[in-house]
């Protein structure tokens, strides 16, 4: 393994930014500090020349569609978009084929991972309504979570049965995960424009279909089951001003039981971009109105909502380009999230410190993760560098998803990746990927 010596760098980590060095050996931080003297051969000098340098992006939504839908991804070609866009750690979801819905399905998940995946990872455990038993035994040191679909799942996946739900907030001891619509709100008003539209339903109804009522009614019922047996729940993809209502400010992270996430998506686009964009920005739930959007910002910038994530789902391009009724929901944006968000950062949005915060530390405070997410010595040394003045516009020649398309094609971002370390491998280099060694399960350190 290389030492590497990264000099002249921006460090932005835990609400400050400091120049300095960061020395890199046996994949950790080893050390810290103004001026590290560059004293051996063995050493890789980096010079960033007063480029940020962040910890990793934690991403914990997204789904790499393996095994059983590699048509659309699979782990390593998503994992390669990952580390290229400075994401070093994820957590994946159970909705694949077969549905991870066992520890032993669960397990063959991270065999894959070991095998395939650049960044370090991680997989949650499904619930459905008869698995009870299963999510019980679910190991708090290295899975991530469980995943309660709350609306939007397809099988056995969608947990309706409020006798199991009070179960499952009330037996299983682990970190509580939902997607939150209401699917009975959802069904009707889907019927109504289906009714009018055939297949063929206008994308600008996306939004009325997936209403802010279908996602306030869910995320609130599960807000209260969680509070009624003092669960630890997040909620994931918030889409609605409403919704930032039922989350608080008043305690750290670290004291916070009910905890919330903001998607890029839902930062970025609003529902006057469905003119351009049509099925492309086609997500459950669904992007809503700019006031919804702006009500989002606020929540996360007064800390309401926790963490950003991108809930990165490709599916190929022939897939997304069917009519309203059968082109499926999501799209890849793993690649372009912190770009994306350095955009908001530059324009004065939001500080690259609280940047940092939302997208690296507050994941690892949130899940637990253990020794990634700050810029600190003995910790793993999963770092990125960020140019902030190197303009580039993403087309299909630079987008690596397998899908090969990207809702922010054409758009030309003013900052860039050049860098990326995942336990002190240097895994992306200004556009050359090392694929020779694979990242790590992640651990949980979780006292609770």
């Amino acid at each position: 393994m290389k030492k590497y010596l990264i000099k002249n760098a921006r460090i932005v980590n835990e609400g400050s930014v400091i120049e300095g060095d960061v020395l890199i050996n046996k994949g950790i931080i080893e050390q810290i500090d103004d001026n590290i003297s560059h004293k051996d051969g063995e050493t890789k000098l980096i010079d960033i020349n007063g480029s940020f340098l962040m910890p990793g992006v934690i991403d914990d939504q997204v789904h790499f569609r393996e095994p059983g839908l590699t048509q659309k991804a699979n782990i390593q070609t998503e994992s390669i978009a990952a580390v290229a866009g400075g994401t070093t750690s994820y957590i994946e979801q159970p909705n694949t084929v077969p549905q991870a819905t066992t520890l032993e399905l669960l397990e063959q998940k991270y065999d894959i991972g070991a095998a395939s995946s650049l960044a370090n990872y991680s997989f949650n455990l499904g619930a459905t309504n008869d698995n009870l038993e299963e999510l019980k035994k679910a190991s708090k040191e290295n899975i991530a979570g469980i995943k309660i679909f709350m609306g939007s799942s397809t099988g056995n996946m969608l947990v309706d049965n409020q006798e199991v739900l009070e179960k499952i907030f009330g037996e299983v001891n682990h970190q509580l995960i939902a997607h939150c619509e209401d699917e009975g709100t959802v069904q009707r008003n889907f019927e109504k424009f289906k009714k009018e539209y055939g297949d063929d339903i206008p994308m600008k109804f996306h939004p009325e279909i997936r209403s802010a009522e279908a996602c306030f009614l869910s995320s609130n019922y599960a807000i209260n089951l969680a509070k009624k047996h003092d669960s630890r729940f997040h909620v994931y993809h918030v889409s609605t001003e409403r919704e930032t209502a039922l989350f608080s400010n008043s305690k750290p992270l670290g004291e916070k039981k009910i905890t919330s996430e903001a998607c890029i998506h839902h930062l970025w686009f609003d529902d006057s971009s469905y003119d351009e964009k049509g099925t492309l920005i086609k997500w459950n739930p669904a992007v809503k109105t700019a006031e919804d959007r702006e009500g989002i910002w606020k929540a996360l910038l007064d800390d309401r909502i926790d963490v950003i994530a991108t809930d990165h789902a490709p599916h190929t391009l022939e897939e997304k380009n069917n009519p309203y009724t059968k082109a499926p929901s999501g799209g890849p944006l793993i690649q372009h999230s912190l770009v994306a968000m350095m955009r908001f950062v530059l324009e004065g949005k939001i500080t690259v410190e609280k940047l940092v915060e939302k997208m690296c530390h507050n994941p690892a405070i949130l899940f637990g993760v253990k020794n990634r997410g700050f810029i600190r010595e003995g910790y793993a040394a999963d770092v990125v560098v960020v140019d902030p003045a190197k303009p580039w516009s993403v087309n299909q020649d630079n987008i690596l998803a397998k899908c090969s398309w990207s809702p922010f094609e054409g758009q030309t971002f003013r900052s860039r990746v050049t860098h990326t370390f995942v336990n002190g491998n240097l895994v992306y280099n200004q556009g050359k990927i090392n694929n020779a060694v694979m990242g790590q399960r992640l651990l949980f350190d979780r006292n609770w």
